[in-house]
């Protein structure tokens, strides 16, 4: 990941639709859902301890933030209502999963559907 020094200057958290508003020093603007954040947080538990290591995350279809704590200046620890809240979101990893939803969303459902998972929609 290429370090790329941009900064939030909002975030703002939607319970009930459960996504996560954050708007970027750069001007620009996005709307991740928290299955989303889960699903790629930087945490060990979910991206092991290196390549090859990801553990893919079922079952979080309806998962929901119920803390954002502060970590220094540089991220924010997200805590999670399945009691994940070991992942720490740096700036530069928000702004890239930000960047590449799209992408990394269809990364997610392709390796559920290889799993034989069925999400299921809520």
């Amino acid at each position: 990941m290429k370090e790329n020094k941009t900064r939030p200057t909002d975030i703002k958290l939607h319970q009930k639709s459960r996504v996560l508003e954050i708007a970027f020093d750069d001007g620009s603007h996005f709307e991740l859902p928290c299955e989303f954040l889960r699903v790629y947080s930087p945490s060990a538990e979910v991206r092991g301890h290196g390549p090859g290591q990801e553990v893919l995350q079922l079952g979080k279809e309806k998962v929901n933030i119920t803390a954002i704590e502060p970590v220094g200046t540089y991220a924010v620890a997200l805590h999670f209502d399945d009691g994940h809240n070991t992942g720490i979101y740096s700036w530069d990893w928000l702004h890239e999963l930000a960047n590449n939803h799209a992408r990394l969303w269809e990364q997610y459902l392709d390796r559920l559907a290889k799993a034989g998972h069925t999400r299921k929609i809520v």
